[in-house]
């Protein structure tokens, strides 16, 4: 049974196809709390932009041996190339047809982060006779990643749902929404520049783990998750409501899985088990949702 999983969790979890899925359920998440019914446009250009930016990243940086590479990730990548370089192009090529699907101002909000995500890969730049991207600003890798999220997972959602009249939620109460869900998905960026502390300090990048240290960054990300569980106190708009208790308890379930990670864990446990959080959360206030209304009734 294994030998059968194992290719179907690579391709899964190598090809950023659950990446993919994780930005659908934080989209999900976020019409959930807003209470606006899901827009499939939004849902399919989160699917295609995640697939193909992700790859593309990967794609015009590649190691000069990606078979003798460390990294399981990068050596099923490259091994796929070519499959890899179709699903890149299909995405790309479907993100015009959705472009058009959208209101103005989302589509301005894709432009701008169409433009930093291509900033963020790309050495655009250049210093003396280096050339750099924006990750490899110190300290701008992990707020890059999480700015990116946040603005395509709950701010593109709200603006679409708001568009079609599906919802209306106050600017405060948006902005509270991206606050608590930024302090979250920084948490969850901050493992991977731990598990990359070692690349990324011999490729010269200033991540918070290469800067603080393995145990300052573990302890940063405890911060973060205590933060989003104050916000999710503090403005508790229906009280101890099943979303309420869904969300905390995905929270904590997180730092437990930030805790146990460790640099020497396996790839599995990052891209299945961290990034899985995303899918949970989503699920969770589903399953607390739905428990609520059995007892209830």
């Amino acid at each position: 049974m294994k030998k059968l999983l194992r290719p179907v969790l690579n391709f899964l979890l190598f090809s950023n196809v659950f990446m993919a899925l994780c930005a659908v359920a934080q989209a999900l998440v976020t019409f959930h709390l807003i209470d606006g019914q899901p827009v499939f446009a939004v849902l399919a250009l989160l699917f295609t932009s995640t697939l193909g930016i992700y790859n593309f990243c990967i794609l015009i940086s590649p190691p000069k041996k990606p078979d003798e590479s460390p990294y399981l990730r990068v050596r099923w990548f490259f091994a796929h190339y070519r499959l890899m370089v179709t699903f890149t192009i299909i995405c790309i090529l479907s993100l015009i047809p959705l472009f058009f699907m959208v209101s103005m101002q989302s589509k301005m909000l894709l432009v701008f982060m169409g433009i930093v995500s291509v900033c963020y890969g790309l050495p655009l730049f250049t210093l003396g006779n280096q050339k750099f991207g924006l990750r490899n600003i110190p300290g701008l890798k992990a707020f890059l990643i999480t700015l990116v999220w946040v603005l395509s997972c709950v701010l593109l959602p709200v603006l679409e749902a708001q568009d079609k009249h599906f919802t209306d939620i106050s600017m405060r109460d948006t902005f509270i929404l991206l606050a608590k869900r930024a302090l979250f998905i920084a948490a969850l960026t901050v493992p991977f520049d731990i598990r990359d502390l070692f690349h990324d300090r011999r490729a010269g990048l200033k991540t918070v783990a290469v800067v603080w240290g393995e145990r300052k960054a573990y302890l940063f990300c405890q911060v973060l998750l205590a933060g989003y569980i104050i916000l999710l106190f503090m403005f508790r708009n229906e009280g101890f409501s099943p979303d309420f208790f869904a969300l905390t308890f995905t929270a904590f379930l997180t730092g437990w899985l930030i805790f146990e990670s460790t640099w020497e864990k396996n790839e599995y446990y990052y891209f299945f088990y961290l990034d899985g959080v995303l899918i949970l959360q989503y699920l969770f206030l589903v399953l607390f949702g739905a428990a609520t209304q059995y007892y209830a009734g």
